[in-house]
Formats: C-alpha cells, structure tokens, sequence
C-alpha cells in the first residue's frame, strides 16, 4: 500500500478540505485529490465525498481511518528502530544479573533520557556476528577465547578487569578464612552449573581450573544466580565463584554467607566492549564515556587471566605481575 496516499488520505479526513490538507502537505490541491483517488481505486470503495463544506468520511472512510493511522505510526516506528539516535541502544550481556549489567543500569541512572534496550545472545561468536551484522551496537564480552575471530572493523575496548571472589556458606571448610590462595582450593567441590561449553566463561574457567588444577563441576540444571547462592548458602563442601560487582541476593536464614578474597594470584575476568567502529549511535559514545569513567576494582599483587585474554594495556604500564596473559 501506498503509505503516501495513506498519509494523503489522513490529512484530508483530518482537515475536512482537500485545499487545506494540500498546503498542511505542501502540494497542490490537484496532486491530493489525485492520490486520494489512486488509494480509493486500490482499495475498490469510496473513502471521502466532496461537500459544500468540504469533504467528509464515507461509511468506508470512517473504518479505514484507524487503521490508517495505524499504518503510518508503524511507517514512524520502523524509521525510528533504524535511526541512530532515534532508538534505543541495543547492548548485550552474558547475563541481567552479572556485574555488567549492573554497569549499565548506573549508565541508565546517569544518562535517564537514552533508552537502553538489554539484550542477552548465547555466547561470543552469536554476539560479534550480531554486532558486524547491526543486530546489536555493542557487546560486553572476554576475548580472545580460542576459536573466536574478531572481524575487521569491529573495535574491542577493555573496560573492566573484575576480581572474582569465592563464595561459600558458613559451614564451608574454608568459611573462616579472610582470603584463599588459589592453589588452596584443588581437592575442593567448585559448583558452576551455569559452565556451557563453547561459551567464553566457561573457557576461562577451564583455563582457570587447568592452571591451578581445580576441580569446576558443571552437573545439574542451571536455575540462576539465585538459585546457585542458595545452593551453595547451605552446602557444608560446595563453593563458587563470583564476581566482585555480582550482585548478591542473602536467602533468607543464610546471613552469614561469605564472600572471600582470593590471592596469591588473583583471577581476574576481562570483560571488553565490542562495537563497530563505524556505528553512528550517539548514545554508545556516552556509553563508552561512563564506562572510561567507572572506578576499577583492581586488586594489590598478582593477577590471573587466561593465557588467550587479551592484556590489559593499563595492566602492562602500572607494573603490576600478569600471570598468563601472554
């Protein structure tokens, strides 16, 4: 359907007058009445009648007219999807209840006028394709795991180094320490049900259990974040890993649940951002501004990232030790 004699036909119903609705158009009162004519021949009824007074709606008008205007809020709503600026920046997550979800959401607290549409793709290579394609504008994702391959064009910023944390109840054996270095943890039950293979997380946790010789169970269903902390919460042997801006939900009756350093080194996940360097977005330069802006939480000593993570160039001029990185 014409969307231009669709909009020709609203101005008209909404005037009263096709001369008045030709100059609200900026076109000549014979170009409406030609389109107006075009969109009754197309639709096999008459829509306006010539009056005295101007035109008015026929039966059949008056049931196209809604629907009319339906069309062209939808024409309004698929320009503005595609229109930097105009919709909303789609990002996505590993997940809406890890640390860089929390990220955006104190992005969205300081920028309230951009509208943030989160998306969660199921693991890095679905997530570079989305972003080479223009499904999504940017990702947050840990590269370069083996087999992922970053297409010219596309720009990864690292924008935060988050030290993980053991998390245990209070009758874990090592529910008592103020910090744990990793080598402590092999003979340890580590329960991760969340681990799917060909995902960049669990490749660095493989990487991580292989360097320290872990043991990272992956059995059982996969319920959530808050399912594992209630889980582990009432486990006298099980423990996890989390990250240190998880956001951690206390189940009711665990209060004294423990969120422990690890040292000696300590493991570091890095998360970048993905985006195409030729995105136009105004929004994901604000984006990529407040998170140059975030405080790191990067800890004193040695760090551990996985030997295909890429280094940090802040980590490479501040002196501190890297484990693994190269």
């Amino acid at each position: 359907m014409d969307l231009n004699a669709v909009r020709t036909f609203v101005a008209v119903a909404d005037a009263g007058q096709f001369q008045e609705a030709a100059v609200d158009l900026g076109l000549t009162q014979q170009a409406v009445s030609k389109r107006v004519a075009a969109l009754e021949r197309e639709l096999g009824v008459r829509l306006l009648t010539r009056t005295p007074r101007g035109a008015e709606l026929t039966v059949d008008g008056q049931a196209f007219l809604a629907h009319a205007r339906a069309l062209l809020q939808a024409e309004a709503r698929a320009w503005a999807s595609v229109r930097p600026g105009s919709r909303a920046l789609r990002v996505d997550v590993i997940g809406r209840r890890v640390s860089l979800a929390g990220l955006l959401r104190d992005f969205h607290r300081t920028h309230p006028g951009i509208d943030l549409d989160v998306v969660t793709l199921a693991d890095a290579r679905e997530a570079v394709a989305a972003v080479r394609d223009g499904g999504i504008d940017a990702t947050f994702r840990a590269v370069t795991m083996p087999g992922l391959l970053i297409p010219d064009g596309i720009e990864v910023t690292p924008v935060h180094d988050e030290p993980l944390l053991l998390f245990t109840g209070p009758a874990h054996p090592l529910a008592g320490a103020d910090a744990v270095g990793l080598a402590q943890l092999a003979g340890h039950r580590i329960w991760m049900p969340g681990n799917v293979p060909g995902t960049e997380w669990t490749a660095y946790y493989d990487a991580l259990a292989a360097d320290f010789g872990l043991t990272i169970e992956a059995t059982g269903p996969n319920f959530g974040v808050e399912a594992l902390i209630d889980t582990v919460a009432a486990s006298s042997d099980l423990a996890t890993f989390l990250g240190v801006r998880t956001p951690v939900v206390r189940p009711a009756g665990h209060h004294d649940m423990r969120l422990i350093p690890l040292r000696d080194p300590t493991p570091v996940y890095p998360h970048s951002l993905l985006y195409r360097a030729d995105n136009p977005h105004p929004a994901l330069a604000a984006l990529r501004a407040h998170l140059a802006s975030v405080p790191h939480d990067r800890p004193d000593g040695e760090i551990w990232t996985p030997a295909w993570a890429r280094r940090r160039a802040a980590a490479s001029s501040s002196g501190r030790a890297v484990r693994g990185a190269r």
